[in-house]
């Protein structure tokens, strides 16, 4: 994961997959961060998230929410944004088309 500051919000970049190997330490990652700021999550180049992948979003979503901060997500593959909306994950954690979107949404 690259992390970057882009103002006050905290801009994740991870590239991939994002599953049962690559959850652990993703999570981690993005709990440490959303206890400093709101975090954007540019999911561009990622190709795959499995159920693991998808219980790290809610995590996180779940730690942006009791810190009282943002959390979303940006550039969405088809194949992931797919799994996504079947998730129903669409009302847990916005996504955005592109990082720019995210970010003025954010902040």
């Amino acid at each position: 994961m690259q992390v970057s500051d882009v103002g006050s919000v905290k801009l994740a970049v991870i590239e991939g997959r994002l599953d049962t190997e690559t959850a652990p330490n993703v999570e981690g990652q993005l709990l440490a961060l959303l206890g400093q700021a709101p975090v954007v999550l540019d999911m561009a180049g990622i190709r795959f998230v499995s159920s693991a992948g998808l219980r790290v979003l809610l995590k996180a979503a779940k730690a942006a929410k009791a810190a009282g901060t943002s959390f979303v997500l940006s550039g969405l593959q088809p194949a992931v944004q797919e799994v996504y909306d079947i998730s129903g994950f669409t009302h847990i954690v916005a996504a955005h088309a592109d990082r720019d979107a995210a970010l003025a949404a954010i902040g």
